[in-house]
């Protein structure tokens, strides 16, 4: 059973009216996800707000042998807004990227929770419009930069001399918005330039951090 005590962990929430959180809590429920697990599938109607509590997400649209990461969620992230404000099915595919718990609150909660705290509204509106402008960006990104330019710096925001990708080449390629033969080509093209220097088990030595910030800002 979720409580509004577990519900005010989630930073969305925090300073929020108690009495919206109980409103939510009673018509909200927890569930469990497995990595890879599918949480839902673009297209499928909504079935409510979710408030990632631990683990990851990878949010993701495309076919299967070329999808692209629309974003990703960690322990304090949200999904499922869109739809709950623009009606619809669900714009893209929800993947939990390691073991994730997720609390789901109904379309009904948060009506109960806007009309206890009208303010709240504007909480999710503000997370949206962040959101939005988090694509913007992505998106120029995609559309303006080489792989390799998204590669260093998708590197140099690791802030480490020693970086673990993560995630599988697969899986940096939907990040990067590539293909995985893409990725590959590019860290074969910084480890050959001794820009970085692979030192296995998915990890990566950064030795050339001027050049990476070269190549990031091309």
């Amino acid at each position: 059973m979720v409580t509004d005590s577990r519900l005010a962990i989630h930073p969305l929430l925090r300073g929020v009216p108690r009495s919206a959180l109980r409103a939510m809590a009673g018509l909200s429920t927890e569930r469990e996800y497995a990595a890879n697990e599918v949480i839902f599938l673009a297209g499928s109607p909504p079935q409510g707000l979710y408030l990632v509590m631990d683990g990851g997400v990878r949010v993701v649209r495309g076919r299967r042998d070329r999808q692209h990461v629309i974003h990703l969620e960690t322990a304090g992230g949200t999904l499922g807004e869109v739809p709950l404000f623009a009606g619809g099915g669900y714009p893209a595919t929800a993947i939990a990227s390691e073991p994730t718990r997720c609390i789901v609150v109904s379309r009904a909660a948060l009506r109960a929770a806007f009309a206890a705290s009208p303010e709240f509204a504007f909480l999710l509106l503000e997370r949206l419009g962040r959101r939005v402008r988090m694509l913007v960006d992505r998106l120029d990104r995609v559309t303006s930069q080489t792989v390799p330019a998204r590669l260093a710096r998708y590197l140099l925001d690791r802030q480490a001399d020693l970086v673990s990708l993560g995630v599988t080449q697969a899986q940096l390629a939907e990040e990067l918005g590539t293909v995985r033969e893409l990725v590959v080509r590019s860290l074969r093209l910084f480890c050959d330039r001794g820009l970085i220097e692979r030192v296995g088990g998915g990890k990566y030595r950064l030795l050339d951090l001027k050049e990476l910030e070269r190549l990031a800002e091309a």
